[in-house]
C-alpha cells in the first residue's frame, strides 16, 4: 500500500511542486517575497491574466449552455457550493476557534468561500459517466458567481473583525485580472480555438506553474513573516484533519441531497462531483487580490492547498467506483 502511494506521488509533478515551492520558501523566502529579487508579485499577475484567458480559450460554450435545463441539480450544486460550506465553517469555528490560529482559520472560511473548479469537476465527472454538459455549465456558472460571492463573504467576515477589505474594490480587482481575460478567451476562441486545442497539454502545465509561483510568492511572505517561528509544522497536520473533515461532510451531503431530490444517476454523480469541489485555480489568484497586503497569506491558501489534493485523490477512486457500477449496469 505505501508503495503504491509513493508509486503514485512520484507521477504527480504538481503536488511535488506545491511541495517543493513550501520547501523552498521556508529556505529562501527574500527570493520570492513581495518585492524580492525576482519581483514574483510582479509576474504572478501576468500569468493570472494568461491563465484566465486560456481558461476562456479552451471552454466551449455550446456544450456549456447545452447542460442549463437541468435547473434544479444547478440549483441544488450552487447551494452546497456557496451555502453549505460557508454553514460548515460556521460550525467549525464556533467548536474551534479558540484554539486554531486566526490566519489559519480565515483559510478555511476562505476555503469554504471559493467556488468550484472547473477542469477537475467536468473530467471526474466524465470519468463517472455522469451528466457532462451539465457539469461544465455547473462549474462554469460557479467560477462566475465566485468572482462576486467570494469577495462578498470575506468582506463580510473581515469587517465583523475589524478588517478594511472594500468589496467594490475586491469585485472589480477580480473582475480586471479574472472575468476580463477569460470573456476574452471566450470572444476569439473561434479564431485561436483549435490552437489552443492542439497546444493545450502544454497551456495546462504553464497554467500549474504559475499556481506554484503564487503559491511560492505567498509562503516567502508569510514564512519572513513568522509563519514556522510562531506557529510550527504542526500546522500542517491540523490543515490536513479538518481539510479531510470537511470534505468527507460535503460528499455525504451532495450524496444525501442528490438522493432527497430524486435525481437520476448522472445528475446525481454531477451534484457530487461539482458540489463538494473548490478551486485552487482561481483560489490563489484571487487570495492574492483579497489577502495580498496580509503576512499570513500563506496561512491562508494552505487549506485550499490541501484541499486540492484531498479531492481529487477521494473523487478519483468515487469516479471510478462510478464508472465500475456503469459498466456492470451495461453488461446486465
Amino acid at each position: 500500500m505505501f508503495s503504491k502511494a509513493l508509486k503514485r506521488l512520484s507521477k504527480d509533478w504538481f503536488l511535488l511542486g506545491m511541495i517543493s515551492a513550501v520547501a523552498l520558501a521556508s529556505l529562501v523566502p527574500d527570493v520570492g517575497r513581495t518585492g524580492g529579487y525576482i519581483h514574483a508579485d510582479v509576474l504572478a499577475d501576468y500569468g493570472i491574466f494568461l491563465v484566465f484567458f486560456f481558461h476562456g480559450l479552451g471552454l466551449s460554450t455550446e456544450q456549456m449552455w447545452s447542460g442549463m435545463s437541468r435547473w434544479k441539480m444547478h440549483v441544488v450544486v450552487q447551494l452546497l457550493t456557496f451555502a453549505v460550506f460557508p454553514l460548515l465553517w460556521l460550525g467549525l469555528n464556533a467548536a474551534f476557534g479558540k484554539l486554531i490560529p486566526p490566519g489559519l482559520m480565515l483559510g478555511f472560511f476562505y476555503l469554504c468561500a471559493l467556488p468550484s473548479t472547473i477542469s477537475s469537476s467536468v473530467a471526474m465527472t466524465a470519468v463517472a459517466k455522469g451528466n457532462v454538459p451539465g457539469a461544465i455549465f455547473n462549474a462554469t456558472l460557479s467560477s462566475l458567481l465566485g468572482v462576486f460571492l467570494t469577495p462578498f463573504f470575506v468582506s463580510l467576515l473581515t469587517s465583523s473583525s475589524g478588517g478594511s477589505l472594500s468589496l467594490g474594490d475586491a469585485i472589480l480587482k477580480i473582475s480586471l485580472l479574472l472575468l476580463l481575460p477569460f470573456l476574452l478567451g471566450q470572444a476569439v476562441r473561434p479564431l485561436l480555438g483549435k490552437w489552443f486545442a492542439k497546444y493545450k497539454r502544454y497551456i495546462n502545465t504553464f497554467d500549474k506553474s504559475v499556481i506554484l509561483m503564487l503559491v511560492y510568492g505567498s509562503f516567502c511572505d508569510s514564512v519572513k513573516s513568522g509563519l514556522w517561528t510562531d506557529y510550527g509544522f504542526w500546522i500542517l497536520g491540523v490543515t490536513m484533519l479538518v481539510t479531510a473533515c470537511i470534505l468527507a461532510t460535503v460528499l455525504f451531503l451532495s450524496s444525501r441531497a442528490a438522493r432527497l431530490m430524486g435525481f437520476n444517476r448522472e445528475d446525481s454523480i454531477t451534484t457530487i462531483m461539482c458540489g463538494s469541489k473548490k478551486t485552487l485555480a482561481s483560489g490563489v489568484p484571487m487570495a492574492k487580490l483579497l489577502f495580498g497586503a496580509n503576512p499570513t497569506l500563506g496561512l491562508i491558501v494552505l487549506p485550499i492547498m490541501f484541499y486540492h489534493q484531498l479531492q481529487l485523490f477521494a473523487c478519483s477512486i468515487l469516479a471510478e467506483r462510478f464508472a465500475k457500477s456503469a459498466r456492470s449496469r451495461a453488461d446486465a
